[in-house]
């Protein structure tokens, strides 16, 4: 059997305690463009086909009745981890930014196959990361 194609991850989601301030971090720290929403779903724009939707912790535990279906029920909660990529040229870049914004910069990596990775928190204590292509075989 032949496996069909994928076009990519084209959402992802995050597990947050008031989505309306975790919308205002990312917004303010990436400038991603919000869609919508209300005080159980923030969705934003990442990039051109990327979501990044920001549940409230606990109220996706019922299916959701949408058009001809539901969505199932999820939830997430610890402190999970997650990268978005940038380019090495905007590496110390990011780095002046987010102190500049007075984020804790939790770690900086030089990862031996190539690449580089800063990591700090979002309000919930969320792990977040920035890439520079090279750590992945596939980035």
């Amino acid at each position: 059997m032949n496996r069909p194609p994928l076009h990519g991850l084209v959402e992802t989601c995050l597990y947050v305690s008031d989505v309306v301030r975790s919308r205002d971090f990312y917004v303010e720290v990436f400038g991603f463009e919000p869609m919508g929403g209300d005080d159980r779903i923030q969705p934003l724009q990442v990039g051109p086909g990327q979501v990044l939707i920001l549940f409230r912790r606990g109220a996706t535990l019922q299916p959701i009745p949408v058009g001809g279906g539901f969505i199932p029920p999820h939830d997430g909660a610890g402190e999970q981890h997650f990268a978005f990529g940038i380019t090495e040229d905007a590496f110390e870049d990011w780095k002046i930014y987010l102190e500049g914004l007075h984020i804790e910069l939790e770690s900086e990596v030089a990862w031996s196959q190539g690449g580089r990775s800063i990591y700090f928190r979002d309000p919930d204590r969320l792990v977040v990361e920035l890439i520079t292509r090279g750590v992945w075989p596939n980035y």
